[in-house]
């Protein structure tokens, strides 16, 4: 009897333990806006490198700063989009110059969304989720002011032109500062198309955080997709003189990709039904693996669709759902260094794609790897095939890791790339403002800043730069555009990355809940 007394009361004991269990896992979902629960230890270095990444975005920042913890940054800028009676002043400037560039700085914030929405329950962990809300806020009402109606985006602040022939501090910039629009009778469904998956996908970060601004956000994003499939063409084909800059290649992957998004945000199945059928067909070259960029969104549309076959049951599209999947397995599987389709790696291991900002498509790149890895282990399907060969999610994982790893200085200069991380990283980044001392007023002519051969006076923490050659080697001068210039897609993309390594953790069965 006393035996049974004592059985019971250890079945009672674990009862209750199991009860506690799950009213912290209905907390950390309820608090993370429905992410996904964190079951393990934070990795310390991750952490701390995304600390580092996420300062970028404040670096970056346009217009009247808020709370600003870089102190030789102030406020510029101010004046952006009067000319259209607009507030445009928000946003952030593109690179290591002071353009207002639309197309990747929407596709910054759709990757930091993407980020949010994956790995926030991480994020909030490791006391950063903030800041990368902080960064996708000060975007996006800068996107909102830039679309005042249906078919009219500004896709542009500054004359790229005039810009890139001046060194100076955003703080002391005194040219004008042009505005270019896209509409009806000058389309570009590239930008507009990206934006509106900015739009929805931030929508989903502030559902439940902020129902009138998303709901904003998502009527926005709904226009946007609408100008950009009924009036079709690129808008480096309306503005020519912009190709030097973001040539964007193509508007169709960009349409795809802002249905995903929007079938997301939506629940909508035409949004679904655009992107696998006819126009999936046409424009997502199905079955060809392809590397992750802010040109080409194909791969990243791949992946997002293929969340829908891993948890979407009951989901109806014919057959198109599953050529996403099985052309983002074969992206995969091209990215798998032990994989017959690997792609091609240097000799200290970083996927190599492009020379001039060699470090973007492997960190995107691996950022998918890590989100697919997560579907596949959340959804209990835990094998990839590529070919005869069979691999398993921790085998995507461990390649983007090392990915990351080669960026946080395990690579053969011994060099983080990432800038404020670690105690060698690149000290002359090509950055107007970090290369000039706060409290110099060059003007236009502030060139002898650009080609000293000393270290910038103030530090771009978070600039991840373009990268190394294809030998692993880099020459940290500032007039090395190619290597060392940061970006701030680059950031998202990496913040992206290590979100996702933070913790082996499951994630959210639904972008919405």
């Amino acid at each position: 009897m006393a035996r049974c007394v004592r059985c019971c009361c250890c079945l009672l004991i674990l009862l209750l333990v199991a009860l506690g269990v799950t009213a912290v896992v209905v907390f950390l979902r309820n608090r993370n806006g429905g992410g996904p629960v964190i079951p393990g230890a934070i990795d310390r270095k991750y952490a701390e490198a995304l600390a580092v990444a996420l300062q970028f975005f404040q670096v970056q920042k346009s217009g009247k700063l808020v709370n600003n913890k870089i102190p030789w940054r102030g406020d510029s800028a101010v004046d952006d989009g009067q000319d259209a009676g607009l507030d445009l002043s928000k946003g952030m400037y593109d690179a290591g110059d002071h353009i207002k560039f639309g197309f990747p700085m929407a596709f910054t914030a759709t990757m930091l969304s993407w980020s949010v929405l994956e790995y926030g329950g991480a994020m909030q962990a490791a006391k950063q989720r903030d800041s990368a809300l902080d960064a996708l806020r000060w975007i996006m009402d800068y996107l909102l002011n830039a679309h005042p109606s249906a078919d009219v985006l500004y896709i542009q602040v500054g004359d790229p032109e005039a810009d890139h022939k001046c060194w100076e501090r955003p703080e002391t910039m005194s040219e004008k500062r042009p505005l270019t629009k896209i509409t009806t009778k000058s389309p570009g469904s590239d930008v507009a198309a990206e934006t509106a998956a900015a739009m929805a996908a931030a929508s989903l970060v502030y559902k439940p955080i902020n129902q009138s601004y998303s709901s904003s956000l998502l009527d926005h994003a709904e226009q946007l997709f609408a100008f950009a499939d009924q009036y079709r063409g690129a808008y480096t084909r309306t503005f020519p003189e912009l190709s030097k800059y973001y040539n964007s290649t193509t508007y169709q992957d960009e349409l795809l990709w802002a249905s995903g998004w929007l079938y997301h945000a939506t629940g909508n199945q035409s949004y679904l039904d655009y992107a696998t059928g006819k126009n999936g067909e046409e424009f997502a070259d199905l079955g060809n693996p392809r590397y992750f960029s802010w040109d080409d969104k194909r791969p990243g549309t791949q992946v997002l669709l293929s969340r829908v076959s891993f948890f979407g049951s009951g989901v109806s599209s014919d057959n198109g759902l599953e050529s996403y999947k099985q052309t983002a397995d074969a992206v995969m599987c091209i990215l798998l260094p032990d994989s017959e389709t690997a792609a091609f790696r240097t000799e200290g291991g970083l996927l190599y794609v492009a020379e001039w900002n060699s470090l973007q498509h492997p960190v995107a790149s691996a950022f998918l790897a890590a989100v697919y890895s997560d579907y596949m282990l959340t959804s209990g399907k835990t094998e990839l095939s590529c070919g005869g060969q069979s691999f398993a999610p921790a085998d995507l994982r461990k390649f983007a890791q090392s990915q990351a790893d080669y960026v946080l200085g395990e690579n053969p200069m011994k060099l983080s790339y990432l800038v404020g991380y670690g105690d060698s990283y690149p000290q002359r980044v090509h950055h107007r403002g970090a290369s000039i001392p706060a409290d110099v007023d060059t003007g236009c002519g502030g060139q002898e800043w650009l080609n000293t051969a000393e270290p910038n006076p103030n530090v771009a923490t978070g600039a991840l730069v373009g990268g190394p050659f294809k030998n692993d080697s880099f020459v940290d001068e500032r007039q090395n555009v190619m290597q060392n210039e940061a970006t701030t897609y680059n950031s998202a993309l990496v913040v992206g990355l290590l979100s996702g390594l933070l913790t082996t953790s499951s994630v959210a069965q639904s972008l919405s809940s």
